[in-house]
């Protein structure tokens, strides 16, 4: 009853809100939009059949004069089915063997019914400056299934795609030349300026390319799972990017080097290329190292498993390669393959999709998940395979 209670608020505060700011013909008006997507996952593991299904509403409010714009957007979180997981239940034997019988409950998660505030921001800007306050998308780096430079977000290399969630922030855009343009970002963090996060950003464009340079500094937090203990460091991450085209062929990189206050510095870098075919035939290919990932998944520990799967850290190995194929078998109709091989431990994953553009405002996405590897590898059989029904109605 309380979902329910929550999602009448909801709308009825979009309704009233939308009364508020247009009362007159005259107002500006605030525009409604958003999406409704139902989920439905299916998996095989360990001789088990799982099923868990989801409902998500996003909606937008934009408004808009010449120099200032409002936006935000509500997501409303339904789940069903199996919502109950334990971490350890993918992990290898010999890992889960580490822990102990009485502290497994603590790697127990739950999916609950969520409603959150994701982006609420207000830009104002005139033809060579924006500034953005508030809660707002940032997204860095130029790589298709990982961005090195990118502390913000954490993408998921199955679906790499899918939409990130805000991040609260003062954000500056400046404009000096043509293709030259400066980014500050303010990150606050409890009001204290020696831990919150300080970014600076300077994009040039030379011909057929553009290079981008990357200085930011925050607050890093690693966790050590066998004492059940946080560190929090100091992080100062010197990145750089560039994006072109070489004879058709798209090129892009990007790297960071990151120095700490406590751990060990370390680095990552990634490089990709594409190309479409004249038959519409499309392919991506990227390779990705990350130091603090394992050469040799012998070494791999809990704290390995577990910073990956909490979004401490990008990789488990240090070496991956990423591939996308991409082919329009009709206007409405695309398919894709997409696979990831761990060069580190010669385990891969792949992930078979088709994409449908069904009706003008609806589309639907079937994605697969297969793994091919021994215990203890990065995608190990253990981890199950499945499939994805995702299905998204724009309003």
């Amino acid at each position: 009853m309380r979902s329910a209670a929550s999602f009448l608020n909801l709308v009825v505060s979009v309704i009233v809100l939308n009364l508020l700011v247009t009362p007159n013909a005259n107002a500006e008006k605030v525009d409604i939009f958003g999406y409704f997507e139902p989920q439905f996952i299916f998996l095989y593991q360990n001789g088990n059949s799982y099923q868990m299904n989801s409902d998500k509403l996003r909606i937008d409010l934009q408004s808009s004069t010449s120099n200032v714009e409002f936006g935000a957007d509500v997501i409303y979180n339904l789940y069903f089915g199996k919502k109950s997981w334990n971490i350890l239940d993918f992990l290898p034997s010999e890992i889960v063997g580490e822990v102990p019988s009485e502290m497994r409950s603590y790697f127990r998660y739950t999916f609950n019914d969520t409603l959150y505030l994701d982006n609420a921001y207000v830009r104002i800007s005139n033809s060579r400056i924006a500034c953005i306050f508030g809660k707002q998308q940032i997204s860095l780096g130029t790589g298709y299934f990982s961005n090195p430079v990118d502390v913000f977000n954490l993408k998921d290399a199955m679906d790499p795609t899918y939409e990130q969630t805000g991040h609260n922030s003062v954000r500056l855009d400046v404009m000096l030349l043509n293709r030259t343009s400066v980014m500050f970002l303010y990150s606050p963090i409890e009001s204290d300026w020696n831990n919150s996060g300080k970014l600076f950003r300077l994009k040039v464009g030379l011909g057929h390319f553009d290079f981008v340079l990357t200085g930011y500094e925050f607050r890093d937090k690693s966790t050590d799972f066998y004492s059940v203990s946080v560190t929090n460091e100091r992080r100062r991450l010197t990145g750089c990017e560039f994006v072109g085209e070489i004879f058709g062929l798209g090129v892009w990189g990007e790297g960071a080097y990151n120095l700490m206050e406590i751990s060990d510095d370390f680095y990552e870098f990634l490089i990709g290329s594409d190309y479409t075919f004249e038959s519409g035939l499309y392919v991506l290919l990227e390779y990705h190292r990350n130091e603090k990932g394992k050469t040799s998944y012998e070494d791999y520990n809990i704290n390995d498993w577990l910073r990956f799967y909490m979004g401490e850290s990008k990789t488990i190995a240090q070496d991956q390669m990423y591939a996308l194929i991409s082919y329009p078998i009709t206007d409405l109709i695309n398919l894709q393959l997409m696979s990831i091989f761990s060069v580190s431990d010669g385990s891969a994953a792949f992930v078979p999709v088709i994409d449908y553009n069904i009706f003008e405002n609806v589309d639907i996405n079937i994605m697969g998940n297969i793994y091919a590897g021994s215990e203890g590898k990065t995608y190990n059989s253990k981890l199950g395979n499945g499939v994805v029904i995702r299905a998204r109605a724009y309003f």
